[in-house]
């Protein structure tokens, strides 16, 4: 498996797919999540003629997992190593859950001199609810802002229970198999900077085409937060998947593919 050297020397690994003289896709999977969680998208990506890059950021997958240490500002610089050191141009990044808001972190170390588009999959560029943000994490609020994720994910009761989800349980249990449900006190860490953040601001000032995928029935946030970042972007577009969760990429793959490579060919 090729991998780089991030610049304080941890090793990230990647998989590469498709044409290499094809735009880059860049992949950035979410908390605990292995770039093999994209395993519903690089074959269509790859028959489309895309240069498919999935990526395993520290923490993730088989590149190194360093105890502590790891916060949004790391992860975005990992990102740059990795465009860094593969010299990748004209390049969509896709991130699905935290992999969506790293490519913000990523955004507003660097700028977007190598980004042509970016797709947000369901995730809020605010987890905190607050009286301008109604879409963020369901229960979230500034008066337990410093607690509710101190020891876990917390169950929030929305969206559709486990049981019921039939052939989307199945993809996601194939998508996600190998992670470790565990959380270490440096992903605890990890999980309150990604909790406390708010990336409005990155959107607001970036000009690349940039499309928001809500799950309809995500776990974790309202489906609204999709049209809510696209308002903020100055070439935003939303999506929202009927009958999807939080993993839409995974749990209703085909009408996630359409929609992206319909994103995508609009840009070439």
């Amino acid at each position: 498996m090729p991998s780089i050297r991030a610049d304080d020397g941890i090793r990230l690994e990647y998989t590469e797919h498709g044409d290499p003289a094809g735009r880059p896709v860049v992949l950035l999977a979410g908390f605990k999540a292995a770039a093999t969680s994209w395993m519903f998208q690089v074959p269509a990506l790859e028959r489309a003629g895309y240069r498919v890059l999935a990526v395993d950021l520290r923490g993730h997958g088989t590149s190194e997992h360093p105890a502590s240490g790891v916060d949004m500002a790391r992860r975005g610089r990992d990102v740059r190593d990795v465009m860094d050191r593969l010299d990748l141009q004209g390049v969509v990044l896709v991130g699905g859950s935290m992999g969506a808001n790293t490519i913000w972190s990523y955004l507003s170390q660097e700028g977007p001199g190598r980004v042509a588009a970016v797709v947000s999959v369901d995730q809020t560029p605010q987890m905190l609810n607050s009286p301008d943000w109604p879409h963020g994490f369901y229960g979230y609020t500034e008066q337990n802002r410093d607690t509710y994720f101190a020891e876990r994910i917390p169950e929030t009761g929305y969206g559709t229970p486990l049981a019921r989800r039939g052939l989307r349980l199945v993809r996601l249990l194939r998508a996600m198999k190998g992670a470790a449900r565990e959380l270490t006190p440096g992903e605890l860490a990890l999980l309150h900077d990604h909790a406390t953040a708010d990336w409005r601001p990155v959107i607001a000032a970036t000009e690349v085409p940039v499309l928001f995928v809500a799950g309809a029935d995500s776990e974790f946030w309202p489906s609204s937060h999709a049209a809510a970042a696209a308002a903020l972007a100055a070439r935003g577009e939303s999506a929202v998947i009927a009958r999807d969760g939080h993993a839409a990429n995974i749990e209703q793959p085909r009408a996630f593919n359409a929609g992206l490579l319909g994103f995508l060919q609009r840009l070439d």
